[in-house]
């Protein structure tokens, strides 16, 4: 593996998962592995488990970890042909070698405007990064994919199904806020190359990118698509066709207990109590929320792992 910014970067994902649950038995078998070699972490955006559970994962390999918040930083310049007379200091291009001197992988957090799809879509954070870094480059979310946190979740459900093809819907719900299909594009796709069967569901107008949902069961009546399942993901979106609209506010669509029925709930967090998600499922025995988390630290360190052991 030379870079990971997406879920088809991982040549076979059961092979992963499965390395990754080893790694969680021992998280030091490999603390050498890294030794010598540095791991910069870029962020463009806030994060706490992100943040946290990437810079464990490579402290656990023998990395060290250096951390730069943007912000702190100069103001980059990312269009090529600029003519730099305005608000921007440094140019990606200098930026990124620069980085690349001090960096054995560079690890970046960049979230989308949710105002110009093309724009978006293009990754221009990232893909500036991976077009003049010369080492190799890690999502810790992106504007259109947050491949980390999906190879946690199916670490999730490999951990706790109870049967060889599990149902696993992912339930859209109701959020104050404008927020990106990242998660839920990583998780899809992660699903459909697992032994799941998946069932995606939300109000008519929240339609993910067809490509990436292909021919991926959609559900518009929550309560149907819900019926039998063994997980339940639960995240909002905002639309995908009126880019980075609110079309409902919908409170009929938060999960309930009742909803659950004997499904697991999972979900990224943060979430936002009684709104998303009431409490009575969060505090329940079925919420697998703290399990996602923790697993992100193993998610990171196996891809870390694939990462050192080609350089």
């Amino acid at each position: 593996m030379k870079n990971y910014t997406d879920i088809n970067d991982l040549s076979n994902v059961e092979d992963i998962v499965l390395e990754a649950i080893n790694l969680k038995q021992s998280p030091y078998q490999f603390e050498t592995l890294g030794k010598h070699k540095t791991l910069v972490m870029l962020f463009f955006n806030s994060s706490l488990r992100t943040r946290l559970s990437t810079e464990k994962a490579a402290k656990q390999l023998g990395m060290d970890v250096m951390i730069l918040n943007i912000k702190d930083s100069w103001n980059l310049e990312l269009e090529d042909g600029s003519v730099m007379n305005l608000n921007t200091t440094e140019h990606i291009k200098e930026a990124a070698q620069v980085i690349s001197q001090y960096a054995d992988i560079i690890a970046i957090r960049a979230f989308p405007t949710l105002a110009d799809k093309q724009k978006d879509e293009s990754e221009y954070i990232l893909g500036s990064f991976k077009k003049y870094a010369s080492v190799p480059v890690i999502s810790m979310e992106s504007a259109m994919a947050h491949p980390l946190q999906a190879l946690a979740d199916a670490i999730t459900i490999e951990e706790l199904k109870t049967k060889d093809k599990p149902k696993v819907v992912l339930s859209w719900a109701p959020h104050p806020k404008a927020l990106p299909q990242a998660v839920t594009n990583s998780f899809v796709k992660m699903m459909q190359r697992y032994n799941v069967d998946l069932v995606i569901t939300h109000p008519k107008g929240y339609e993910l990118d067809d490509k990436i949902t292909g021919k991926t069961r959609i559900e518009y009546n929550q309560e149907v698509a819900l019926k039998d399942a063994d997980f339940v993901y639960v995240k909002n979106w905002s639309s995908y066709s009126e880019y980075g609209k609110i079309l409902s506010h919908d409170t009929n669509w938060m999960m309930t207990k009742e909803k659950l029925g004997l499904a697991k709930f999972m979900h990224c967090l943060p979430v936002r109590r009684n709104v998303v998600v009431e409490d009575k499922v969060l505090d329940s025995d079925q919420s697998v929320v703290i399990q996602q988390a923790t697993n992100r630290t193993f998610a990171a360190q196996v891809v870390l792992k694939k990462i050192l052991e080609n350089l």
